[in-house]
C-alpha cells in the first residue's frame, strides 16, 4: 500500500461504516458486473433431442449460444438486473414432417453485490428458475398441427436453458470471476478464498471496519514511517543566554522508528521518532554534547471523503517530548547555560518533525484510483 495522490485543505472524516458502504457501491459497477459475467458469452447450448407427446409422436433438437449478458437497470443496495440473451435454432419432427424455428431466449437476473468474511465482495447470482426465462418464437406462420408443440417445447427450452446456464455459472473458473479478495488485492498476493461457494455473509458497514483492521496493519504502516529515518535534523545557530552570550548549533537525524499498536476502532498506533543530536554550545570556547530525544505520536487511521484512506498524525506535544544528553569533557558537563537551551531545542526538534508531517500526500490514498486502476 504505496500513497498516492496528494490532496490539500483538511479532509472531511467518515467513520469506517461508512467507507464501507462507498467502497461497495464504488467497486462494483454496471460496467464491472458486465466484465464478471462476460465470459458466459460465446458459450455453446444443445438441447435434445427430446421427445414430446404420446409415445414420442414429436420431438426437436435446439441449438446455439449465449450472447452478451447486459446490465438494464442498477437499484438500491447496490443490485443489477441483468438480461442473458441466448439464440436458438430449433429443428423440429413431427409424423416425418421437419419444421425450422428461431427462437430468443432471454434470462433476467438479480445480481447482488454482497460482502463476505474476511474481506471479500461477492457478486451473488441466485439460482436461475423457469420463471426467469422468456421464450419467444421467431415465425411468420405456423400451421395448426404444429401448434400444440409449441407450448410443450418452451417449457422444455426453458427448463433446459435454466439448467445449462445454472451449470455455467456454477463453473469453477466462472464463479472465481465473481469473487474478489480485496485484502489479497492490497496485498498483491494470491487469495485463498476465490473458489469458496459458500459464504459468511457481514454487511457492508462491517466490511468497511475489516478493511481498516485487515489492510491497515503494523508492517504496511511501519513501511510508510521508516521513511521517515535517516531525515537529517538541523537547528541554529542560536543565540540564548544572558545577553545572547552563547551560540547553539544542532546536527542530528531521526534513526529508526519504533511502531507499536495501540487500538482496534478506530486503528491506531503508538509511533516513536527517536532522534540522536550533536550539540553544540559556543560559549567563549566550544562545548559539545551529546543528546537523545524521543518524540511520541499518535498514528490513527481514519476514511475522510469522498473514499481517502488518511493515516491522521497531530503535531508532537512539547511536553511530551523526552531529551537525555551526555556532555563531552568536565566544562561542557559543568556549565549551565545547557539547562536554558533545553526548550529551544526541544521546541526546534519539535518543528522540524512538524514539518514532515505536515503534508499529508505521503500518508494518504485514494481508495477510489485503486479501485479504478485494479479494475
Amino acid at each position: 500500500m504505496q500513497p498516492t495522490d496528494e490532496r490539500s485543505g483538511a479532509p472531511a472524516w467518515i467513520d469506517y461504516a461508512e467507507f464501507g458502504r462507498r467502497f461497495v457501491t464504488h467497486a462494483v459497477t454496471a460496467a464491472r458486473i458486465e466484465a464478471a459475467v462476460s465470459g458466459m458469452a460465446g458459450r455453446g447450448i444443445t438441447i435434445g433431442p427430446v421427445s414430446i407427446g404420446p409415445a414420442g409422436l414429436a420431438g426437436f433438437v435446439a441449438e446455439g449460444k449465449v450472447g452478451t449478458p447486459v446490465v438494464l437497470h442498477s437499484g438500491p443496495r447496490i443490485t443489477f438486473e441483468v438480461t442473458v440473451p441466448v439464440s436458438l435454432m430449433l429443428k423440429v419432427l413431427l409424423g416425418g414432417r421437419k419444421l425450422r424455428l428461431e427462437a430468443r431466449v432471454e434470462i433476467d437476473v438479480t445480481l447482488h453485490a454482497r460482502t463476505a468474511d474476511p474481506l471479500l465482495i461477492v457478486i451473488d447470482i441466485p439460482p436461475i428458475t423457469q420463471r426467469d426465462i422468456s421464450f419467444v418464437l421467431r415465425a411468420q406462420a405456423v400451421e395448426s398441427a404444429w401448434e400444440w408443440l409449441l407450448d410443450p417445447i418452451a417449457g422444455v427450452v426453458q427448463r433446459e436453458v435454466a439448467a445449462r446456464v445454472n451449470a455455467m455459472l456454477a463453473d469453477p473458473q466462472t464463479r472465481r470471476g465473481l469473487v474478489f479478495d480485496m485484502e489479497a488485492m492490497v496485498g498483491g498476493t494470491r487469495s485463498g478464498h476465490r473458489d469458496k461457494t459458500t459464504f459468511d455473509w457481514i454487511d457492508y458497514d462491517e466490511f468497511g471496519r475489516r478493511f481498516f483492521a485487515r489492510v491497515v496493519t503494523r508492517d504496511r504502516v511501519f513501511d510508510v514511517v521508516e521513511r521517515l529515518a535517516g531525515r537529517p535534523i538541523e537547528v541554529g545557530p542560536l543565540r540564548v543566554g544572558p545577553r545572547n552570550a552563547a551560540s547553539v548549533s544542532v546536527r542530528g537525524s531521526v534513526r529508526v522508528p519504533r511502531l507499536v499498536d495501540r487500538s482496534a476502532e478506530p486503528v491506531a498506533f503508538d509511533l516513536t521518532l527517536p532522534v540522536s543530536l550533536d550539540i553544540t554550545v559556543e560559549v567563549l570556547q566550544a562545548n559539545r554534547y551529546r543528546a537523545d530525544v524521543e518524540v511520541p505520536l499518535v498514528l490513527t487511521a481514519r476514511a475522510a471523503d469522498p473514499l481517502l484512506l488518511v493515516i491522521d498524525v497531530p503535531p508532537p506535544d512539547l511536553d511530551d517530548i523526552q531529551l537525555e544528553f551526555i556532555a563531552h569533557g568536565m566544562r561542557a558537563a559543568t556549565l549551565g547555560v545547557f539547562a536554558g537551551i533545553k526548550k529551544h531545542i526541544v521546541a526546534q526538534v519539535a518543528r522540524v518533525v512538524g514539518r514532515e508531517l505536515a503534508d499529508p500526500s505521503s500518508r494518504t490514498i485514494d481508495v477510489a484510483a485503486r479501485i479504478d486502476g485494479a479494475a
